[in-house]
């Protein structure tokens, strides 16, 4: 992703923070995270939404879900800026060394899960069109999807994701515009919904459920570290602001509830179903749209995962090895996902793992507007091994207390279920303002 970067310092820097001289121009780094606006996640999940709650009220949970990312994410993005930490080294000032290990585990974890559900897509896509045998058409996809995640090849990732966009813009408008011509247009979409119509507030459970991907902030973090300190605004306010989530949520899922409501999927709408019919509508252009699409946001799951792994393997076992090495045991776990039929469990682990997501977005959150911009250069300075605590009692306390809260009115289900992330964001902002000055930031190190 570093794409001015040469040779072997080139995105080596999960165990210190990205120096000065180091950082990409705008239109690369705004490339690069671009990558992670298209994917047919983003359309199923809108129309499972208005199947679910209605059209309208899945639109408005959109439009508060656009507003609320923008928000947060201006404030994590300006962070990682001035700081130049990724997730894992902020997580050491956050949590501790231990902490940071957890966290860095169930990030990598969630960006696995991604890459699976994203690569089966086009694995589907092409046993479907081209005829080729699952296993194989899985073997290409994960193959090609760890070559470019390859140092060298970061050189152009950014280029490669600003060429596919218009693409994949232009590949969205053509499949509604065939959608029409083949179906005809009507605006029953905009009352789609469940049979005896949309439930009381279920703009709200609309807006929780997008919560449920807030790993996104993670996301956000981890690449605007490469920003330049003097592009902070321009970074926080358009590249991993609201443009980007009025493309990546609203655009696309508008799109998702139209053809969910115009296309035959045969009843059930998922990931498969929809790729199926679009391919069944515009054929070899259909598989040029769904790759570009899901190649698109693979490039941010196969990296991220790839460079968490390692981080948590320097920090949990001092164990330093190759990013190429890392890409390719992604991958091989990737594939070994992809060939069990373990949909279900990891669906219910994502779930989970949401929760301890939005705890620790919220602890970040509290923790840089509470110690502002003398806070980040201590965080900058301070970040390695040797100079954080084996545990940080105010940030591991109000973490665990907070997703613990989240997981029990999780498991409760009904509407206790639909308060579990806002529940757990303000217990884990609450606790961390209350314990931090009580605890300290940064207690004396205890050797791990």
């Amino acid at each position: 992703m570093a794409g001015k970067l040469e040779g072997s310092e080139e995105l080596e820097f999960s165990d210190r923070p990205v120096p000065r001289d180091a950082r990409m121009g705008r239109l690369p780094l705004t490339m690069a995270w671009w990558s992670v606006c298209s994917a047919m996640f983003y359309l199923v999940v809108a129309a499972s939404l208005a199947l679910a709650y209605g059209a309208r009220n899945a639109i408005i949970g959109l439009v508060l879900s656009v507003i609320a990312y923008a928000v947060v994410n201006a404030v994590l993005a300006r962070h990682a800026i001035r700081t130049g930490l990724s997730v894992s080294l902020f997580s050491r000032i956050l949590l501790g060394r231990t902490g940071a290990a957890v966290a860095t585990l169930i990030f990598f974890a969630t960006a696995i899960y991604y890459a699976v559900f994203e690569g089966s897509v086009m694995a589907l896509a092409l046993q479907d069109y081209a005829g080729l045998a699952y296993p194989l058409a899985a073997g290409i996809v994960v193959v090609y999807s760890v070559a470019l995640i390859f140092g060298s090849i970061q050189n152009w990732l950014d280029k490669l994701n600003g060429v596919l966009l218009p693409f994949y813009l232009l590949g969205l408008l053509a499949a509604i515009g065939l959608a029409v011509a083949e179906y005809g247009y009507s605006d029953a979409w905009l009352a789609l919904g469940p049979e005896g119509g949309a439930p009381a507030g279920g703009w709200w459970d609309c807006f929780v459920a997008y919560m449920g991907v807030w790993v996104l902030m993670m996301y956000t973090y981890d690449y605007a570290r490469f920003g330049k300190t003097e592009d902070a605004g321009f970074h926080a306010g358009f590249t991993f602001g609201a443009p980007f989530y009025a493309v990546a949520f609203l655009l696309n899922g508008l799109a998702g509830i139209f053809l969910a409501a115009s296309l035959p999927t045969g009843g059930a709408v998922s990931e498969v179903s929809v790729v199926l019919a679009l391919i069944k509508l515009m054929g070899l252009a259909g598989l040029g749209f769904v790759w570009i699409s899901q190649t698109r946001i693979n490039t941010a799951n196969y990296y991220l995962a790839a460079v968490n792994m390692e981080s948590f393997a320097e920090t949990a076992f001092r164990l330093h090895l190759p990013r190429v090495i890392w890409a390719c045991v992604t991958g091989v776990v990737v594939y070994a996902l992809m060939m069990a039929d373990v949909f279900a469990y990891i669906l219910q682990a994502l779930a989970w793992q949401g929760i301890f997501v939005v705890a620790w977005v919220a602890v970040a959150m509290t923790h840089i507007l509470t110690e502002g911009r003398g806070g980040a250069n201590e965080d900058r300075l301070h970040s390695s091994l040797a100079e954080t605590p084996n545990v940080n009692r105010a940030g591991m306390t109000a973490w665990l207390l907070s997703a613990g809260t989240g997981l029990v009115l999780h498991v409760l289900g009904g509407a206790w279920a639909a308060v579990s992330a806002p529940a757990t964001f303000l217990v884990a902002a609450v606790a961390y303002l209350i314990l931090h000055p009580l605890l300290g930031l940064r207690t004396a190190v205890r050797n791990a």
